[in-house]
């Protein structure tokens, strides 16, 4: 908690040990760096030490595990959004920009979607945009406790939406899904005829058709947040 903190916290005046010659915030971002480049799995106290051009054993003189490597991470990705959201804006459109945010940082971090969430990072960053998303939808007839349950909503469905377009955009990079039908369609055919499935048939042939994909979680995703906004604004 104190190295989240450590900004606001005073210098401290003695330290123990060897000197130090990188900055916690140069470890924190070689740690992004490794895990955005090869996945959370990539993160190691090893790894983020090679990344720097230290010994590993040194790196414990900065963070002393990678957990709490993983929580200054966290953190400091959460702390990249910092862009207000207009208050001029519809509230309607405040949550719809909230959840997009959501949803565009894991896209550009998708080893966040590895970290577990339960536990929330009670770090700066996070609570500066916890403090910014209430804000957003302050005043628009939602109790407190409807506001926070409102973010905790929205949050979750960007993250399961963003789980499926990374796993989406990891899939297309091994097989495109044009090579994949023409592998398995006629197999499919054969196995799915359209006289046993026939409602499944016709709406996979439509959304195909759509899609072009197996899926399409950008639009899933539009669709998705519309229908639960309507749902929000119909309880408040």
């Amino acid at each position: 908690m104190a190295l989240l903190w450590r900004r606001e916290l005073p210098p401290q005046t003695v330290r123990r040990g060897p000197k130090q010659t990188v900055s916690v915030d140069a470890v924190v971002a070689a740690g992004i760096t490794l895990a955005d480049r090869e996945g959370y799995a990539g993160v190691s106290v090893r790894a983020v030490a090679a990344e720097l051009g230290l010994r590993p054993m040194s790196l414990y003189t900065y963070v002393p595990s990678k957990d709490a490597l993983t929580l200054l991470m966290v953190d400091a990705v959460t702390d990249e959004d910092t862009t207000p959201i207009p208050a001029t804006l519809a509230p309607r459109d405040r949550m719809a920009t909230i959840a997009r945010r959501i949803r565009a940082e894991l896209l550009a971090h998708p080893w966040l979607l590895e970290v577990p969430p339960w536990r929330h990072v009670l770090g700066p960053g996070s609570m500066r945009r916890y403090e910014r998303h209430l804000a957003a939808i302050d005043g628009i007839g939602l109790s407190d406790v409807e506001m926070d349950r409102v973010l905790a909503v929205l949050t979750e469905f960007a993250t399961g939406n963003a789980r499926v377009a990374v796993a989406a955009r990891d899939a297309a990079r091994h097989t495109s899904d044009t090579r994949w039908w023409e592998t398995y369609g006629p197999l499919l055919d054969t196995v799915v005829p359209a006289d046993r499935f026939p409602v499944s048939s016709r709406v996979g042939a439509t959304v195909g058709e759509l899609y072009q994909a197996p899926a399409d979680p950008d639009g899933t995703f539009e669709y998705g947040l519309a229908r639960l906004l309507d749902g929000i604004a119909g309880d408040g």
